[in-house]
Parts: C-alpha cells; sequence; structure tokens
C-alpha cells in the first residue's frame, strides 16, 4: 500500500457504522457569474476535472491489510466515477433556506462507498434567492480541520477569473501481475508489513518514552516556593469533579441514521469587539454564544439542568504551514456555564474554565502519542462501537459532554469558485452517540459560519436553537456595552 493510516486518522473508519457516518462536510453559497447562463454544474464540473489532481487524496482508495490485522491503507484508485463522486440536485419550489437544510440533512446522513476515493460532491440549485450551493464531504480519516484549507486551495481562486492549474504528469505505465481478486495480497508480505509495524509502533513508545516523563516532571516540578501550573489546574479540576460529569440533556442519546441541520451566520467584527471587550479569546465567545443558545433551548423544553453543559472542544494539533491530508487533533472538555443567566458573568466563567483546560491540554500535549496499531484492530474496534451503538448505552451512562463545540478559522478575504463569488462557507459536521448535537463554526472574511448538525430525533428542531445563537450574539454584545 502507498501510504498506512495512522492510528487516529483510522479510528475514524473504525467509529463509523450505518448510525454514526464519520465523514465531515462543507456548504459553500456562491453569486453565480454576470449574466451566467446554462448549466452551473456541467460548467463546475469541467473546472473542477482541471483541478482534481492537485488534491491527492481524492484519487486514492483504502485497501485493507491481510485478514484486517492492521490499519488499512491508501492505494491509487484505477479510475475515478466523476458520475459518483459529482452530483447535482435542483431544489423543489420555492427553494427556502429551510428546505435547503432538509436537503443537507439527507445528504450528510450517507455513508460513502468505501471502494472509492471517500468523497463527494453536490451542486445544488434552485435556491429562491438565486444563489448557487456546493455541498462537499470527505471522510474524516482523510482529512481534518487544518487540511480542510488545503482543500479550498485547489478549490477556490482569489479572483473571479480561475488561475491557471498544470495539467497533471502522465501516469507510467506499469505491467502489474493480475491478482486473484481485487483486495489480493502476499500473504507473507502482509504478515511481515504487520509485524513490522507493531515493532516500530512499540519502537517508537519506548524512545518517546523519556520525552514523556519529562513532560510530566516539568509539568509537576516548580521553583522553590512556587506551585506547578498543571499541578495547580489539576487541583482546580479535581475540585470540580463533581460537575465534570455532564448533566443528563437530550443531546446525551443514542443517535439513529437521520440528520437535522442547519446553518447560521453572525459578524465576527461583532464577536471580536466582545472579545476585546472582555479579554477573551475568540473561541471563549464563540462558547459564549452557544451556552446562550443552548441555555434558551433547554429552559424553554423545561430540559435545563441546573449543573453547566460541557462541552467538547476539539484542539488542534497542526503546526503552522503543515498542508499534510492526516488528523492532527486533540481535545478538551470545558464548562459552558449555562447555569449563568447573565451573558457577561457567563461569559467570564467560560473563560476561566477554557483557560484551565487549554493549560491542562497543553501541558501534556507532547506527551500523548499520535498513533497506535496492535492486532486486530480493525476488527474489534468496530465491534465494539457496533455494539455499543446497538445496545443504547449511551442513553444510560454517564456522559464526559454533553455537547461539541468547534472553531476552524477560514480565509480573511473573498473567495470564488469556478468564477462565481464565493458568499459563505458553512461546516457540516459529526454527531455521536452520547454527544448528538456538534455545533461547528467557521470564520470567512467578516462572517462567523456556524453549522449546527445533529441526530433528527434527538434535535428534531435544531433550526430554532440556529435561530436562538443569532439572538444569543446580541444578546452578548448588548451586555457586554452595558457593563
Amino acid at each position: 500500500m502507498d501510504q498506512q493510516l495512522s492510528g487516529i486518522d483510522a479510528s475514524f473508519l473504525y467509529l463509523e457504522t450505518p448510525e454514526t457516518p464519520m465523514h465531515v462536510a462543507g456548504l459553500t453559497y456562491f453569486q453565480l457569474p454576470e449574466a451566467f447562463e446554462g448549466s452551473f454544474y456541467q460548467h463546475f464540473r469541467r473546472f473542477f476535472e482541471g483541478r482534481l489532481h492537485t488534491i491527492p487524496i481524492f484519487s486514492k482508495r483504502l485497501a485493507p491489510s491481510l485478514y484486517d490485522l492492521d490499519h488499512p491503507g491508501w492505494v491509487d484508485a484505477d479510475e475515478i466515477d466523476l458520475d459518483y463522486h459529482l452530483r447535482e440536485t435542483t431544489l423543489p419550489a420555492p427553494g427556502t433556506e429551510a428546505q435547503l437544510e432538509e436537503v443537507i440533512g439527507r445528504l450528510h446522513a450517507n455513508t460513502l462507498d468505501r471502494s472509492r476515493p471517500l468523497w463527494q460532491f453536490y451542486v445544488i440549485s434552485g435556491l429562491e434567492n438565486g444563489q448557487g450551493v456546493l455541498y462537499s464531504k470527505v471522510h474524516h480519516a482523510a482529512i481534518d480541520g487544518g487540511a480542510g484549507m488545503a482543500i479550498n486551495k485547489a478549490l477556490y481562486d482569489v479572483t473571479p477569473t480561475p488561475r491557471e492549474v498544470a495539467p497533471p504528469p502522465p501516469r507510467p505505465a506499469t505491467a502489474k501481475p493480475a491478482p486473484s481478486s481485487p483486495t489480493a495480497v502476499d500473504p507473507l508480505k502482509g504478515v511481515t508489513d504487520i509485524m513490522s509495524n507493531m515493532m516500530r509502533q512499540q519502537a517508537r513508545l519506548w524512545q518517546a518514552a523519556p520525552d514523556i516523563v519529562n513532560a510530566m516532571t516539568n509539568a509537576f516540578l516548580a521553583r522553590p516556593g512556587e506551585t506547578p501550573k498543571a499541578l495547580s489546574t489539576l487541583q482546580s479540576l479535581v475540585s470540580q469533579l463533581p460537575t465534570l460529569n455532564a448533566p443528563k440533556t437530550p443531546f446525551n442519546a443514542t443517535i439513529t441514521r437521520e440528520r437535522s441541520y442547519a446553518a447560521r451566520t453572525i459578524s465576527l467584527s461583532d464577536a471580536k469587539a466582545i472579545g476585546k471587550a472582555s479579554g477573551a479569546k475568540l473561541n471563549d465567545v464563540v462558547m459564549a454564544i452557544c451556552a446562550g443558545a443552548l441555555r434558551r433551548y433547554l429552559q424553554e423544553k423545561s430540559q435545563l439542568p441546573e449543573k453547566p453543559l460541557i462541552a467538547g472542544v476539539p484542539i488542534s494539533l497542526r503546526e503552522p504551514g503543515d498542508t499534510r491530508q492526516n488528523n492532527q487533533v486533540s481535545g478538551m472538555l470545558c464548562q459552558i456555564a449555562t447555569d449563568i443567566a447573565d451573558p457577561a458573568e457567563r461569559l467570564r466563567a467560560i473563560v476561566k474554565s477554557s483557560s484551565e483546560s487549554k493549560q491542562l491540554a497543553g501541558t501534556f500535549r507532547d506527551a500523548v502519542p499520535q498513533d497506535f496499531a496492535f492486532v486486530g484492530a480493525p476488527i474489534l474496534l468496530q465491534l465494539v462501537m457496533l455494539v455499543y451503538g446497538r445496545s443504547g448505552l449511551a442513553d444510560r451512562l454517564p456522559m464526559p459532554m454533553n455537547v461539541t463545540i468547534s472553531n476552524v478559522p477560514g480565509p480573511p478575504m473573498p473567495l470564488y469558485c469556478a468564477g462565481a463569488k464565493v458568499t459563505a462557507l458553512h461546516p457540516v459536521s459529526i454527531p455521536a452517540h452520547g454527544a448528538a448535537l456538534n455545533i461547528t463554526v467557521q470564520s470567512y472574511m467578516d462572517a462567523l459560519n456556524f453549522g449546527l448538525t445533529a441526530d433528527r430525533r434527538a434535535v428534531p428542531d435544531v433550526a430554532l436553537l440556529g435561530d436562538y445563537l443569532v439572538d444569543a450574539a446580541k444578546e452578548l454584545g448588548k451586555s457586554m456595552l452595558r457593563d
């Protein structure tokens, strides 16, 4: 195989079941070029065919290891069937935003075909305001938010006139012996590779052991008279242990195959002004806005817990300039102060909680291995996920978090896609068993574009929650001005 998946990348394959698709997606709105006529789908298809080769992962498919004893790998696909990967659909009249969100929910519920490269685009027309829409999904095993920016570079331009892209180099003609089946491998070579990989993983762990010990030592040692930062943070967290068990909400449930979706936008300048006035980071402001919306939503349903909700917040480990198309992520848990009525006080509580959580996550960042391997991982981990989902344990077990909140920085300048001006970029993400609501935010120019992706049974009225996000942003802004 060309490149074996890391343990982190492969875990998104193992976590996937029919109820829990593990792809991420983007919802791009664009204004068609002036005086454009004809099919934008055909126009976009011709444009994209000339750039497909600039996204290497789009021409790779999965290849299993021998008997699924180890992580699979990426190999070159024999052919790219664009009729499967690139499709079109038209909204029924009148073409409202609610109808578009309904279509996105249905498209996002469908798993990708693992016998093909793990991506699929839909060009959607019929929106009543005349805008075009592109729904683009890629499996999380191949990409995270940071690597998604690399794909955006291939897909978008910074001027209305698309830049020239060099054609792909000719593929070398190499004669390959015909295998007995599409997945046939040399058993001896397969066993050798698997055992070599296991030994490499163990060697890496041993090599990393001194660094792990040093990280732990530095975290818990300090100069005389000082309290180590990590120890201070841990003591703070230990004091909060009774509250770190997330309270029960409608989001803590076993999810189904159906999805609901809502896209909403607020001003990035306003959010930054709130952060400046309060000394908060933009991510803290985003969490405070989400907290305000969630508090109102649950309160109206008489389901607001007395304890604050806890958000799972992904953390990117990607270094600046790293465009490798793999996953480099970690995460933290943060109390989002839904028990506090005043928006300004709620933000201050979130700043304190997130600061402690980020400090602890940063302390042990380099001590956490980003890869793993053990014999039979593909089968065993997939079986665990199937049993977990089908047993309904998420409905009964205590959960460490209630909701996922993620903030992905996007381009500050206007973009163009096949000559059409991009007006908004909204994420479409992954709910999970026990965390049926995912709120992901992407910035674009002077906008924060929210994408709320949920299990339809747990959150059937996600559009209402989206409206409350917009209201919560206004309320927080007024509160900070008042202070």
